[in-house]
């Protein structure tokens, strides 16, 4: 069987991560609806706001950790003049410190990540990390989960996780595109970013996304395409495509 170049992401593609951003943001919620009660201000107004920064920060900004606890600031700000209400330092503080917070949850793997990872290695394969954050931040969670038994020194985290990072990528790492494998949650980037560079794609959604990951998928692809429902359905699904 010819070995594969797979590629994975890493966040709520192998291991959780929306949901502890669920939480911290609920938290950034209820504070706010504490000093700001008799306003009338309500929780969905709250989050639709502050997803509203957060998405426009990462074009900004990318995946830079500061990025997510400043949106809670900027919420903040941007209600306060709504209200007239005045805002303090210690408060502001308060919000940068509670939005830091979502980087510390301990790294929790998807149902069957080592059991999958370990067939992909066994079958002969190579297997590659692509993912998008701050390297620190992300490579703490691979040493946790001793994720680099598997993917070694064959890691490439970048703060700006585009078709046009991942086309340089497949070049200067001379991949072959007929035999190499993007497999993620998201469309935004890990789909279309493959699809367009010529690449076979596996979209494994996650249960609950992050708006910031949807798309249209509206490219042909020119290898596989599967979406698929878990993890461990990847294995079989490459050996399947493999054995046509």
């Amino acid at each position: 069987m010819r070995e594969q170049a797979i590629l994975f992401d890493l966040d709520d593609t192998l291991i959780h991560c929306n949901k502890y951003f669920d939480y911290v943001i609920d938290q950034f919620v209820d504070l706010m609806l504490t000093w700001y009660s008799g306003h009338g201000l309500q929780a969905q107004d709250i989050k639709q706001r502050q997803l509203q920064i957060d998405l426009a920060g990462i074009q900004i900004h990318g995946f830079m950790p500061d990025r997510f606890p400043k949106s809670f600031v900027e919420t903040y700000h941007w209600f306060a003049e709504k209200y007239n209400r005045p805002t303090s330092a210690k408060e502001e503080s308060w919000l940068m410190q509670l939005g830091h917070t979502v980087y510390e949850y301990t790294a929790e793997p998807y149902p069957l990540m080592n059991e999958t990872l370990d067939q992909l290695k066994h079958a002969g394969h190579r297997l590659f990390l692509y993912t998008g954050g701050d390297a620190s931040i992300q490579m703490k969670k691979v040493k946790d989960l001793s994720l680099d038994t598997y993917f070694e020194d064959r890691i490439f985290v970048t703060v700006h996780k585009t078709k046009e990072f991942m086309e340089t990528m497949l070049q200067e790492q001379r991949f072959d595109r007929n035999h190499t494998w993007m497999i993620g949650n998201s469309v935004k980037t890990d789909v279309l970013p493959a699809l367009h560079a010529g690449i076979h794609s596996i979209h494994i959604p996650a249960h609950k996304d992050w708006e910031y990951n949807t798309g249209t998928i509206d490219v042909a692809p020119r290898g596989a395409f599967y979406q698929l429902n878990s993890l461990e359905e990847v294995p079989v699904t490459i050996q399947s495509y493999i054995l046509k």
